[in-house]
């Protein structure tokens, strides 16, 4: 295994367990690394600090192991093998009324680079850097180790989330069986996954806690759910009793996903309606109707040269959501994008309360669920963040 040698005295970040080195801190790399390849990351003075998967850019290593750990068949059963065991911990094996859940999510599982989403007997993977796809013989092999017969569709969707000019060679396939679809068990909600030619890996499991937390508040309400995708938030609404659902999305596909559902769940066309519209131009249209209203935009910005303008977004989106939901109404509203943290989404939702002249008081924080995980020694995993709030 090739080495890369840090400077002096910037191996602290390695040794707190933080998974990413940076080229800035690299003194010393052999001239014939290519992209994917397992490097030891070393120390000035030759110590070994860890390994992982060199791939040329800002963070030019992710490190899967801390120490001089051997990486064989037997590292990727026992990365596995802990997810499963805490997922398990959290209730989310073999549930009889919640059979999807993410297994692997990258830093959080100590797999920088890789994930896993798990529905019913499939698992759907994406990898994030080249070395991992590389190494998608070993994570099928320990997948298998795992689950057994109670996986029988394995699909690798990385052709869109690997760098370009790699991902060009690729296409999404099948590393074993080759269903292209199931259903989503969500606290007994039955969700349509086409994990082929749906977003993500098929669904957002990422907000399957703030869908239960808002069907606390929805009964006998009417409801806008605004960037719907599929409709999970609406579902929720209606099983607990809201007395109308408009789903809102500018994908017409995304639409039709959201009607499958409803009838999957046994909701009749006089319970909900969906509209392929702009959402701006859909509130603007709507004023003072929808008691509860749940805003849940794709990421605005991916990285940092974007984030002002992203927070503009938000503020615009944000200020006209408040301006238009009934008094005594409440929003629930997310931001996914990374480079906005949660102090920052938090100000922003402030400057658009101001902005909306309206009184507002902060019901809930809301962030991503415990199988997304946050490794104390990678804050930069908290992605996810949100607020519950009342609008005079």
């Amino acid at each position: 295994m090739k080495q890369i040698v840090l400077k002096d005295k910037r191996e602290a970040s390695v040794q707190r367990f933080h998974p990413w080195v940076f080229s800035g801190g690299v003194a010393r790399k052999p001239n014939s690394l290519k992209d994917g390849e397992w490097v030891e990351v070393c120390s000035n003075r030759g110590e070994v600090l860890g390994k992982g998967h060199y791939q040329d850019g800002s963070i030019c290593v992710r490190l899967l192991s801390f120490g001089n750990q051997v990486i064989d068949q037997a590292f990727w059963n026992e990365k596995i093998l802990a997810a499963k065991r805490y997922r398990d911990r959290l209730g989310l094996i073999d549930n009889p009324l919640t059979n999807s859940y993410r297994l692997i999510h990258a830093e959080g599982d100590g797999l920088p680079g890789l994930i896993i989403d798990i529905y019913g007997d499939a698992a759907i993977l994406q990898c994030h850097s080249i070395g991992m796809h590389l190494d998608l013989t070993a994570i099928v092999e320990a997948l298998k180790n795992a689950y057994g017969a109670k996986l029988s569709t394995i699909y690798d969707k990385s052709s869109e989330t690997l760098p370009k000019q790699f991902a060009q060679q690729l296409e999404n396939t099948y590393l074993l069986g080759n269903a292209s679809s199931g259903i989503a068990l969500e606290y007994g909600h039955r969700f349509e996954i086409d994990w082929v030619k749906g977003q993500k890996t098929g669904f957002f499991l990422d907000q399957r806690e703030n869908r239960r937390l808002l069907a606390e508040y929805v009964a006998g309400k009417k409801v806008l759910n605004a960037y719907a995708y599929s409709g999970g938030f609406s579902i929720y609404a209606l099983q607990a009793g809201a007395s109308f659902v408009d789903s809102v999305d500018s994908s017409a596909k995304a639409n039709e996903l959201t009607e499958n559902n409803m009838v999957l769940n046994g909701f009749s066309a006089e319970q909900q309606k969906t509209h392929t519209s702009d959402v701006l131009r859909f509130l603007q249209e709507h004023d003072g109707q929808y008691e509860v209203m749940i805003v849940d935009p794709p990421a605005f910005a991916k990285n940092l040269d974007k984030r002002h303008n992203a927070v503009q977004g938000y503020k615009r989106l944000n200020a006209l959501a408040m301006q238009k939901v009934a008094p005594g109404g409440i929003l629930f509203t997310f931001s996914c994008s990374q480079v906005v943290n949660k102090q920052l989404f938090y100000d922003t939702i402030v400057a658009a309360a101001i902005e909306a002249g309206r009184q507002v008081r902060v019901m809930h924080h809301l962030s991503q669920p415990p199988d997304h995980p946050v490794s104390l020694f990678h804050p930069e995993g908290s992605y996810l963040k949100g607020l519950a709030v009342y609008v005079e």
